[in-house]
């Protein structure tokens, strides 16, 4: 169980990134969502030990990470959103670099592990290409496979799937569900579809706070029968964003459909819609700005 107490972080320039955040992780995928700029990169770097907190305790097993951040360190698998790599080396030779800066010595268990999580990313026939050559859903595959060395019980995984096509976010979801099988996999993003089809439980974090915890079909339950939709011209969305609870708005054929939270239908040209994890984060960011 990874447990995240009452931790905030204010930067030297006045930006106060995290605000009392706490959470329960525990095995599988805990999906952590919020827009640019919601301290989701802060936290999971104080979590992977790159910076301290101000105030508060993370706990993973009964250990104090902030105590000992190198016990920690020696149990966690950390993939940020931009990772470097060395010019000109390959796959194969990075990987096996990685593994001895994480503390495994033992030549054949290195080369054992490395020849494994190669297969398991799909990139052993490309283990003699340089990784700076990669396209960005294979370096986004290498930096699964190095994340796992050592086999972690925490990943952290920072955005995982931006700017990857469809048939790659797929490859990616693949590694990420059979990671968390058994180990805890904390996955911070600002996709909401990302969250749907991989997590079992999440978060909304927004200004540095936590605004919503919990499993998502529950939270998306909690909003039946609360939900309308409606297809506006410029001058009613306008009034509708002044009257109403506007969770989002999207074009469709050159016109505007928009989706508001209320308890009881608006007016007669609303229709009630089914909600979905999408209408929850929208409901908790509004919720957030209200506060």
């Amino acid at each position: 169980m990874l447990s995240i107490a009452d931790v905030s972080k204010t930067y030297p320039n006045g930006v106060q990134a995290l605000r009392g955040v706490s959470l329960e992780v525990g095995t599988g995928l805990f999906g952590l969502l919020g827009p640019n700029g919601a301290g989701k990169s802060t936290l999971m770097r104080t979590l992977a030990t790159l910076q301290e907190p101000d105030s508060g305790q993370i706990v993973l097993d009964g250990a104090d990470v902030l105590a000992d951040p190198q016990g920690l360190r020696r149990r966690l698998g950390y993939l940020p959103q931009e990772f470097g790599v060395y010019p000109g080396i390959s796959a194969e030779a990075l990987l096996d670099h990685l593994a001895l800066l994480k503390g495994i010595a033992d030549r054949r268990e290195r080369a054992a592990q490395v020849d494994a999580l190669l297969r398991r990313t799909n990139l052993h026939e490309h283990r003699r290409r340089a990784v700076e050559g990669f396209s960005g859903g294979m370096r986004r595959r290498f930096g699964i496979a190095q994340a796992l060395l050592g086999d972690p019980r925490l990943v952290i995984v920072d955005e995982p799937s931006a700017g990857l096509d469809p048939e790659e976010r797929h490859r990616l979801h693949d590694l990420l569900v059979e990671a968390g099988e058994s180990r805890i996999v904390l996955l911070s993003t600002h996709i909401v579809e990302d969250v749907r089809q991989l997590c079992t439980r999440m978060a909304v974090l927004s200004g540095g706070r936590i605004l919503l915890e919990g499993k998502p079909g529950p939270l998306v339950e909690s909003l039946a029968g609360r939900v309308y939709r409606k297809v506006v011209t410029r001058e009613e969305l306008a009034a509708c964003r002044t009257s109403l609870t506007v969770l989002s708005t999207q074009l469709r054929a050159g016109r505007t459909h928009v989706q508001v939270l209320a308890d009881a239908r608006p007016d007669d040209g609303f229709e009630p819609v089914a909600p979905d994890l999408e209408d929850v984060y929208f409901t908790a960011l509004r919720s957030g700005e209200a506060a």
